[in-house]
């Protein structure tokens, strides 16, 4: 029997796939647990207009990831913090503090979890970090941090 998977299923296939499975296994197992559904034309010709849809949304983010990129290329944020002797700060920058003084300097919100800060900011100086926006689209960001 051929059916359209609904979600992912080990060893059969993922969400969308059409595949060909014993009758048993799909009249017991895929379709009385919403895991499938058998392919009839009707099915088929829905699964590809969802197949369109989520490539044009898939499309317009990468693209919104694209501006937001460019955006972020000439921006700098400046952030102050407590230093000891040498230029040490007491404690170190993290994701959050950077996503905080990026929203209220700039006015652009980006979730901390996106920021890939490969050694902590642990002194003053400048510092540029990755942004990881999309998972094909990273940006730059420069961070000045002073005494």
């Amino acid at each position: 029997m051929i059916v359209i998977l609904l979600k992912d299923v080990k060893g059969t296939g993922k969400a969308g796939d059409v595949v060909k499975v014993s009758d048993g296994f799909a009249r017991n197992l895929l379709i009385p647990k919403g895991f499938a559904t058998e392919a009839s034309d009707k099915n088929v010709k829905n699964l590809e207009k969802q197949k369109a849809l989520i490539a044009e949304k898939k499309a317009g983010e990468h693209a919104k990831a694209e501006k937001l990129a460019e955006k972020l290329g000439s921006v700098s944020v400046h952030i102050v913090s407590k230093a000891g002797e040498g230029g040490r700060l007491f404690g170190s920058i993290t994701s959050m503090d950077i996503a905080d003084a990026l929203k209220e300097q700039h006015g652009i919100d980006i979730d901390k979890r996106k920021y890939i800060i490969d050694t902590p900011i642990k002194h003053v100086g400048e510092y540029e970090i990755t942004i990881k926006l999309h998972p094909e689209v990273h940006a730059s960001l420069k961070i000045n941090v002073t005494a």
